[in-house]
């Protein structure tokens, strides 16, 4: 079997500990838009509902694709397309702190929940039904 010649092993193809360890908080800018995970596509895609209103589909660009780990409920920075209005770029994904963050300078609306993957929650307390169970072990 032929050896690995050069450029290094897997670590080097997976990049070393890049710990971003109190990165400056970055705002959006022309072009930009927060949005809100709600589900992941695969290949590279997913689901974001725009703090605009706008659902639109994004695509996870190459840098970002196999080094960041996006879920559902994550806040990120979208790039919008000039020409495709239902899709998007992601930018970058905010930690919890910095979302946290965002949402205190007034850059997220109040009604985004940072931490929970339930996404636009408007509805609280819809489901805080309350049920009674009788004991039905006379039967």
């Amino acid at each position: 079997m032929p050896k690995n010649k050069g450029k290094g092993g897997k670590n080097r193809r997976r990049g070393k500990n890049e710990s971003e360890e109190k990165r400056e908080l970055i705002f959006k800018e022309d072009g930009q838009e927060y949005a809100q995970v709600l589900r992941m596509l695969g290949n590279g895609r997913l689901e974001a509902m725009c703090i605009d209103g706008t659902k639109r589909l994004c695509h996870i660009r190459g840098k970002m694709r196999k080094k960041v780990w996006v879920n559902s409920g994550d806040i990120i920075l979208v790039g919008l397309r000039d020409y495709q209005d239902e899709k998007a770029d992601v930018i970058l994904k905010y930690m919890a702190d910095e979302a946290r963050n965002l949402k205190a300078y007034a850059e997220l609306p109040e009604h985004i929940r940072v931490n929970e993957t339930d996404t636009f929650a408007d509805d609280e307390g819809q489901n805080d039904e309350y049920f009674d169970f009788e004991d039905i072990s006379d039967i």
